[in-house]
């Protein structure tokens, strides 16, 4: 673990403007710099960097950050792995604290995993590369591939030698531990005997995003019938199969400039495709695609292209991942390849530009895919058309982006003849049983755990109309305005002070000048509130806790801050794309700020939170009210929400509004 005061000495030394600009140009415009963003491609720059706050932030794709989030974002590294990168470019030296021996020995085991994972990786590629067996085989195999020499070495890949411990007793040589190959896959130990598990296999090492070695593949080359034909390493500590993706180390900076990713089964269809200048490509490894995997890809880009071989079984199988793709609000596309064609194929017969033509003009969107495979089996049969209506109507539903959803449900009504309000409908239905099962289910478990009661809930207690009504959604939405906007004033002026009004020992009305983050605090601590958004909540504590020990955080305790969101939540509010101009004052002209209405600003904003927060209070009352049998609980909601109204008609006052009802 880093110390606190290494990571402080890292932020101040690692200065913004010298960390971003090591990766892209920039150029001094006014106070800050400008240059063409990383992330995503422009001609005309938006990107800034302004070293007075230690932030960056892009205009056109809305990322920013301080200078360990940049490096996090353009090298794909987690934040400790950012820190250490920093630290060693300003030659500060990091002195890990005591771990707990848990917490040692489980560091240890994951490193020792690690480490003999990248002896094997560099033990195959030995073997590969000077032994006779390994050139003879292994080498003489990726050449018959197509394989160049340069990709050979840029995906690492290698030989194993058929004989039953040749690896193991060399890691053992070379002070391995039996116990760590065996836990990584490489050996497999069954009481007194071990042996190789990838003997007599060309071997496809499996990195992580910063290149380190998790796992491997291994195919065989000998006809075998008893032996599989492709062998990956087993789960372990540090591999976990529905979390990687092959390829993604070498393909995620390309997938970032792209804004893409060629998604494609095997091995040797990614090695292909990178070696014929298709670099953004990743295969699930002949496994089924997971969430985790799809998530991964998130990280770089919304969008993905699946590439098929065309095989009719395969082609079934993969609706459930694309519809998986669509549920994490992805764009999914797919490309068939022509009959007896692959991706490893297909690109090692077209040139670059072949290639990248084919699959462009070839790209279909998930519903014109589906209805190609699903419409050889329905031919004229009315029933068999509607199931299949059915089928691409629950993949529609699944996206939660209402807007996708219209312009599918267009096209999906357009492609198959049907009215697109029936497909509204169909969809509106699964929506609605959707939700009323999730909602029926969290109602059931609470009954369960405070009565023990298993009364069936009907559907239409929780839909009566769509979604219960617009109060709920607007009372909803400005709770989470007002929370923000309290959030954003104690972090941007919590350490300026506001004139408000108290009365003192006599019960006479005096200003009295206090700090904004005090008066915040006080009052919504005082209060018992608390923040729906948990990043806000996050937020507040860490003011909160700094106040206790007569600390002030400044900004760059946000901006810097180790925890994430609360980071994220801080450059956010602090990235402004303009600046107002000092040359006004030269024309007599003082634009009003916010500091100039500071006590108005802060004084309004805590009401409007409270006043927010005690509607959504009423509301969830008035909705248990409906479905409470209990006498004497009917009794205690109803005296609540008589004093909630009151308190809401009070709130309302002190703002200047009226409440009608």
């Amino acid at each position: 673990m880093i110390p606190k005061q290494t990571i402080d000495e890292i932020f101040d030394a690692a200065i913004v403007e010298d960390v971003v600009g090591e990766f892209i140009p920039l150029k001094k415009r006014g106070a800050n710099y400008l240059g063409n963003c990383p992330f995503h491609n422009e001609k005309t720059p938006s990107f800034t960097v302004s070293p007075a706050k230690g932030i960056y932030k892009c205009f056109g794709c809305g990322k920013a950050g301080n200078s360990v989030n940049f490096v996090m974002d353009h090298e794909h590294y987690t934040y400790p792995e950012a820190l250490r990168f920093l630290a060693n470019k300003y030659n500060i030296e990091i002195e890990e604290e005591e771990l707990t021996d848990e917490q040692k020995e489980a560091a240890d085991e994951r490193e020792s995993l690690y480490i003999v994972s990248n002896y094997a990786a560099n033990y195959f590629k030995k073997q590969l590369l000077e032994s006779d067996e390994g050139k003879a085989i292994g080498l003489s195999y990726f050449l018959e591939r197509g394989f160049r020499e340069d990709t050979i070495e840029t995906f690492q890949l290698g030989y194993n030698p058929d004989g039953w411990t040749a690896f193991t007793d060399e890691a053992e040589k070379a002070g391995h531990n039996l116990k760590y190959l065996d836990k990584s896959g490489l050996t497999i130990v069954k009481g007194e005997k071990k042996f190789d598990r990838f003997k007599g296999r060309v071997m496809f090492p499996i990195h992580n995003l910063s290149g380190r070695v998790l796992g491997f593949g291994g195919r065989i080359l000998k006809s075998d019938d008893k032996a599989a034909k492709y062998l990956n390493s087993p789960e372990s500590e540090i591999y976990h199969k529905s979390k990687v993706l092959y390829g993604i180390y070498t393909a995620k900076k390309s997938i970032t400039q792209e804004d893409i990713c060629y998604l494609v089964e095997g091995y040797t269809d990614v090695i292909s495709m990178y070696q014929a200048g298709v670099q953004n490509v990743v295969a699930s490894s002949g496994t089924s695609l997971t969430e985790g995997q799809i998530r991964l890809i998130r990280r770089f880009t919304p969008n993905i292209t699946i590439l098929y071989d065309g095989d009719a079984a395969g082609l079934k199988a993969s609706f459930r991942g694309i519809d998986m793709i669509l549920q994490e609000g992805m764009n999914v596309r797919v490309v068939l390849f022509p009959e007896g064609e692959d991706p490893d194929s297909y690109a090692k017969a077209h040139s670059t530009e072949e290639l990248k033509e084919y699959i462009t003009s070839n790209a279909q969107d998930f519903i014109r895919f589906k209805t190609s495979v699903l419409i050889k089996e329905v031919g004229d049969d009315p029933i068999k058309k509607a199931e299949l209506v059915k089928d691409i109507v629950k993949s529609i539903a699944i996206i939660p982006d209402q807007i996708k959803r219209s312009v599918y449900t267009q096209e999906c009504s357009s492609l198959l003849d049907i009215p697109e309000q029936a497909l509204i409908n169909e969809t509106n239905v699964i929506l609605r049983k959707n939700i009323a099962k999730d909602a029926k289910k969290s109602h059931n478990q609470n009954q369960d755990r405070n009565q023990g009661n298993d009364q069936e809930i009907p559907d239409d207690l929780f839909f009566p109309e769509e979604f219960q009504g617009q109060k709920e959604e607007k009372s909803t939405g400005d709770l989470q305005h007002w929370e923000k906007e309290v959030i954003r004033l104690l972090v941007s002026f919590g350490d300026q002070t506001i004139q408000v009004e108290l009365t003192n020992e006599k019960d006479e009305k005096v200003k009295e000048e206090v700090s904004a983050s005090l008066y915040i605090i006080e009052n919504i601590t005082g209060d018992g509130i608390s923040f729906e958004n948990q990043t806000y909540q996050k937020v507040f504590d860490f003011y909160d806790e700094k106040l206790k020990k007569d600390e002030l955080p400044s900004h760059q305790d946000f901006i810097n801050n180790s925890d994430q969101e609360i980071s994220q939540f801080a450059i956010d509010i602090f990235s402004t794309q303009h600046e107002v101009s000092p040359n006004w004052g030269n024309f007599k002209i003082f634009p009003v700020s916010e500091e100039n209405l500071l006590t108005i600003a802060v004084e309004r904003t805590t009401l409007s939170f409270k006043l927010s927060k005690v509607k959504q209070l009423i509301l969830k009352n008035q909705e248990q009210l409906k479905t409470e049998k209990v006498e004497d609980q009917i009794m205690q909601l109803l005296k609540e929400i008589n004093a909630l109204e009151q308190i809401k008609k009070q709130l309302a006052s002190s703002l200047g509004q009226i409440i009608l009802k």
